[in-house]
Protein backbone atom coordinates (compact mmCIF):
# COMPACT_ATOMS: atom_id res chain seq x y z
CA UNK A 1 0.00 0.00 0.00
CA UNK A 2 1.29 3.33 -0.86
CA UNK A 3 1.12 6.73 1.46
CA UNK A 4 -2.19 7.79 -0.47
CA UNK A 5 -3.69 4.62 0.06
CA UNK A 6 -2.47 4.69 3.62
CA UNK A 7 -3.82 8.32 3.60
CA UNK A 8 -7.20 6.85 2.20
CA UNK A 9 -7.54 4.35 5.20
CA UNK A 10 -6.82 6.73 7.82
CA UNK A 11 -9.40 9.22 6.48
CA UNK A 12 -12.22 6.24 6.44
CA UNK A 13 -11.69 5.59 10.09
CA UNK A 14 -11.85 9.00 10.62
CA UNK A 15 -15.19 9.30 8.88
CA UNK A 16 -16.50 5.75 10.59
CA UNK A 17 -16.46 7.71 13.92
CA UNK A 18 -16.80 11.51 13.07
CA UNK A 19 -20.98 11.53 13.24
CA UNK A 20 -20.27 15.75 13.41
CA UNK A 21 -19.19 14.84 9.18
CA UNK A 22 -21.70 12.43 8.81
CA UNK A 23 -24.58 14.70 9.85
CA UNK A 24 -23.70 17.34 7.71
CA UNK A 25 -23.44 15.06 4.99
CA UNK A 26 -20.34 15.42 3.80
CA UNK A 27 -19.05 13.22 0.92
CA UNK A 28 -14.93 12.80 0.62
CA UNK A 29 -13.59 13.15 -2.87
CA UNK A 30 -9.84 12.62 -2.72
CA UNK A 31 -6.92 12.20 0.03
CA UNK A 32 -3.46 12.60 -0.65
CA UNK A 33 -0.62 12.37 2.17
CA UNK A 34 -1.11 16.05 3.09
CA UNK A 35 -4.45 17.11 0.98
CA UNK A 36 -8.02 16.68 0.73
CA UNK A 37 -11.15 17.59 -0.82
CA UNK A 38 -14.71 17.07 0.60
CA UNK A 39 -17.65 18.44 -0.24
CA UNK A 40 -21.28 18.68 0.98
CA UNK A 41 -24.83 20.31 0.19
CA UNK A 42 -26.54 22.95 2.24
CA UNK A 43 -29.99 21.78 3.74
CA UNK A 44 -32.49 23.90 4.30
CA UNK A 45 -32.01 23.90 8.46
CA UNK A 46 -28.04 25.02 7.78
CA UNK A 47 -29.84 28.60 6.87
CA UNK A 48 -29.37 31.43 9.52
CA UNK A 49 -32.05 34.39 9.61
CA UNK A 50 -30.86 36.12 6.88
CA UNK A 51 -31.60 33.22 4.46
CA UNK A 52 -27.74 32.35 4.13
CA UNK A 53 -25.64 29.48 5.27
CA UNK A 54 -24.53 29.97 8.26
CA UNK A 55 -21.25 30.71 8.71
CA UNK A 56 -20.40 27.83 11.33
CA UNK A 57 -21.60 25.06 8.75
CA UNK A 58 -18.81 26.81 5.99
CA UNK A 59 -16.43 27.15 9.11
CA UNK A 60 -17.03 23.13 9.98
CA UNK A 61 -17.22 22.47 6.49
CA UNK A 62 -13.30 23.66 6.51
CA UNK A 63 -12.44 22.02 9.85
CA UNK A 64 -13.30 19.06 8.54
CA UNK A 65 -11.30 19.51 5.38
CA UNK A 66 -8.52 20.57 7.70
CA UNK A 67 -8.48 17.19 9.99
CA UNK A 68 -8.53 15.07 6.93
CA UNK A 69 -5.82 16.81 5.29
CA UNK A 70 -3.66 17.14 8.63
CA UNK A 71 -3.93 13.70 10.08
CA UNK A 72 -4.06 11.41 7.40
CA UNK A 73 -0.56 10.19 7.73
CA UNK A 74 -1.62 8.87 10.99
CA UNK A 75 -0.52 11.45 13.21
CA UNK A 76 -2.99 12.55 15.50
CA UNK A 77 -3.48 16.30 15.31
CA UNK A 78 -5.34 18.94 16.95
CA UNK A 79 -6.30 22.30 15.81
CA UNK A 80 -4.08 25.09 17.40
CA UNK A 81 -5.31 27.74 15.74
CA UNK A 82 -7.79 28.09 13.18
CA UNK A 83 -9.21 31.33 11.48
CA UNK A 84 -11.42 31.79 8.25
CA UNK A 85 -12.62 34.75 6.19
CA UNK A 86 -15.96 34.99 4.31
CA UNK A 87 -16.07 35.68 0.34
CA UNK A 88 -19.85 35.18 -0.49
CA UNK A 89 -22.81 33.42 0.77
CA UNK A 90 -24.10 30.06 0.32
CA UNK A 91 -27.64 29.50 -0.24
CA UNK A 92 -29.93 26.11 0.18
CA UNK A 93 -28.92 23.43 -2.63
CA UNK A 94 -25.55 24.80 -3.07
CA UNK A 95 -23.00 22.22 -3.43
CA UNK A 96 -19.89 23.44 -1.13
CA UNK A 97 -16.40 21.96 -2.09
CA UNK A 98 -13.42 22.37 0.45
CA UNK A 99 -9.86 21.65 -0.61
CA UNK A 100 -7.00 21.40 2.04
CA UNK A 101 -3.88 21.90 0.80
CA UNK A 102 -0.97 21.56 3.33
CA UNK A 103 1.81 24.62 2.96
CA UNK A 104 3.66 23.32 6.32
CA UNK A 105 4.25 20.17 7.39
CA UNK A 106 6.81 19.78 10.49
CA UNK A 107 7.42 17.90 13.57
CA UNK A 108 5.21 18.96 15.87
CA UNK A 109 2.99 21.80 13.83
CA UNK A 110 1.35 21.68 10.36
CA UNK A 111 -0.07 24.43 8.62
CA UNK A 112 -2.84 24.48 6.10
CA UNK A 113 -5.12 27.03 3.47
CA UNK A 114 -8.56 25.22 2.79
CA UNK A 115 -10.56 26.96 -0.16
CA UNK A 116 -14.40 26.21 -0.06
CA UNK A 117 -15.93 26.93 -3.88
CA UNK A 118 -19.57 26.56 -4.71
CA UNK A 119 -20.55 24.63 -7.87
CA UNK A 120 -20.00 27.60 -9.77
CA UNK A 121 -16.68 27.77 -8.73
CA UNK A 122 -17.06 31.15 -7.22
CA UNK A 123 -14.73 31.35 -3.88
CA UNK A 124 -16.96 31.16 -0.90
CA UNK A 125 -14.52 31.13 1.75
CA UNK A 126 -10.54 30.79 3.03
CA UNK A 127 -9.46 28.89 6.16
CA UNK A 128 -5.95 28.95 7.51
CA UNK A 129 -5.34 26.21 10.25
CA UNK A 130 -2.76 24.85 12.61
CA UNK A 131 -2.28 21.94 13.98
CA UNK A 132 0.09 20.13 16.79
CA UNK A 133 1.38 16.50 16.30
CA UNK A 134 0.43 14.64 19.54
CA UNK A 135 2.84 12.18 17.74
CA UNK A 136 -0.13 9.34 18.79
CA UNK A 137 -1.52 6.98 15.98
CA UNK A 138 -4.96 7.01 14.87
CA UNK A 139 -5.33 3.13 13.51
Amino acid sequence: MDKNQFAQEVVNHLMEKDLFSKWLGIEVLEIREGYSKIKMTVRKEMINAFGIVHGGITFSLSDSAFAFACNNRNNLSVALDTSINFMKPAHVDDVLIAEAKEMHNGKSTGLYQISVFNQNDHLIALFKGTCFRTGKKLV
